[in-house]
């Protein structure tokens, strides 16, 4: 037996009341101060309170960026072959790393065994763009028009070189499960100013068959410990955007209203009764899937998009399911009030056959990119809608396995890494920072992933420091408890 649980067994009812008479006391405080401070939700009858209201004093100041989309190229892809041009790097070609550049760092299980770690520079042309001059790859002809836009970082690193752990880092602020992602804390902070979509929304489209998939786990949209309203509502790319979001055979909209009315009722008196804010979710989310049921058919409908429109996202804008498609429907969402989208793209884990699969995966994404930034851009709302594409780490200057001047594989690389931000608030017409020749080491303007998210926060208007949620004893925060900077010469 359990001494503890022996000792409680044995106890009479008014040793039990004295024990835990002040812990009850402050459970019922707690709970009426949750009925006070939770956010409010819509119960029908309520008139016109907001389906996803800001948090009082939210936004702390005036941002420039009211919505966020945020391109996640899951995977980790190469920033020697895309943003990072480093054209000398030929001379070393097939020489092996010096030890001084590596400098001690550990590497992953895939190379520490490798006899050799020849250099291999990219296979891939780089030109200047735009008036500011970036040099982009040739596999990046589309995103590549709009630097003058965008501030490409080159200076990102983090914490965790496997996969897993990095891209629960990159998404949540931690390496640790169960914390809430980015997406969450915009819609847990701001809200949304739609009333019939979800506040946050994630696509997860297909990629090329050449493309090695790592795992998307729903933690990466996941609201962690706020309340589970604030997660990511995934649409898929098959069938029905959303399962059973139509009425079954013989229940009319009508029924649904009066269904939904009467358990809302039933459920506002539990919650009355016990306090608990999942019970309000509970209310939201019948309440949200009733509203979709007009609204998602409308928002899948593309007949309304002009046939120019149609042509700068590609002949995949069609298929649902495509990043081309993802890429519409994350401007169609945020044109209608949605705040954050997120699109997870598989595929860019190349750690051999680099050029073949790499090139495949910027056909799958880069039309589609640069026609959502075109079409942002030319409705007047990339000034206030916020861009990020990036990964969970780089690749490394060395070879995985066999190398040819036409053929090679990178490791993982969490050193340094780059991603590129557009619109709402951010400094176009810029890179900042620099790498080493061997884009293996940081030589100016480091930029950690969490200094990247206070200044993100700080586009839409928050101050990160004053985000938070008390959880576990701790006010949580996205950018954590060690100390995130804003950085001020990205800012517009």
């Amino acid at each position: 037996m359990n001494p503890l649980f022996d000792y409680h067994l044995h106890q009479t009812r008014r040793q039990f009341f004295g024990s835990v008479g002040l812990s009850l006391g402050g459970l019922g405080m707690a709970m009426c101060a949750g009925r006070a401070q939770t956010p409010g939700t819509h119960v029908p009858g309520s008139g016109n309170t907001p389906v996803h209201p800001a948090l009082p004093g939210l936004p702390h100041f005036a941002g420039k960026a009211k919505a966020l989309i945020y391109l996640h190229a899951n995977g980790a892809p190469s920033q020697l072959d895309l943003w990072d041009y480093k054209p000398n790097l030929h001379r070393h070609f097939n020489e092996n790393l010096p030890e001084s550049v590596r400098r001690g760092q550990r590497l992953s299980t895939m190379t520490s065994g490798q006899g050799r770690h020849p250099v291999a520079p990219s296979k891939f042309k780089f030109t200047r763009h735009g008036q500011c001059g970036t040099w982009v790859s040739e596999l990046l002809p589309h995103t590549a028009k709009h630097v003058d836009d965008m501030c490409v970082i080159k200076t990102i690193h983090t914490n965790a070189i496997n996969h897993d752990p990095a891209c629960t880092f990159v998404m949540t602020g931690s390496e640790v499960p169960g914390k809430a992602s980015i997406g969450s804390w915009l819609a847990y902070g701001l809200g949304a100013e739609t009333q019939n979509l979800p506040a946050f929304v994630v696509f997860t489209p297909r990629f090329p068959a050449s493309g090695n998939g790592q795992a998307l786990f729903t933690r990466m949209w996941s609201s962690g410990f706020l309340p589970t309203r604030f997660n990511g509502v995934a649409l898929r790319g098959t069938g029905d955007p959303v399962l059973y979001v139509q009425n079954p055979p013989g229940v009319t909209g009508a029924d649904r209203r009066a269904m939904l009315d009467a358990l809302a009722r039933l459920n506002q008196r539990n919650f009355e009764r016990l306090g608990d804010p999942e019970t309000q979710t509970r209310i939201a989310q019948y309440e949200m899937a009733f509203r979709m049921q007009t609204s998602v058919p409308e928002l899948v409908d593309l007949s309304g998009e002009t046939q120019r429109t149609i042509d700068m996202y590609g002949p995949d804008v069609r298929n649902p399911g495509s990043f081309a498609h993802s890429a519409l429907m994350a401007r169609r969402l945020i044109e209608r009030g949605v705040r954050v989208v997120q699109i997870l793209h598989r595929g860019w884990d190349q750690h051999g056959d680099l050029p073949r699969a790499l090139k495949n995966q910027c056909d799958d994404t880069d039309r589609g990119t640069g026609a959502l930034l075109q079409d942002l851009k030319q409705r007047g709302m990339l000034e206030d809608t916020l861009v990020i594409w990036g990964g969970e780490f780089g690749r490394t200057v060395y070879s995985q396995g066999a190398l040819s001047r036409e053929n090679y594989g990178r490791d993982h690389h969490p050193r340094n890494f780059c991603m590129w931000l557009a619109g709402g608030g951010i400094k176009g017409g810029m890179t900042y920072g620099e790498t080493d020749d061997f884009s293996y080491n940081i030589d100016d303007k480091p930029c950690h992933l969490l200094d990247l998210y206070a200044t993100v926060l700080k586009c839409l208007g928050i101050d990160h420091e004053r985000l938070t949620f008390r959880h576990q004893g701790l006010d949580q925060k996205l950018t954590g408890v060690e100390g995130a900077q804003v950085i001020p010469e990205l800012l517009a």
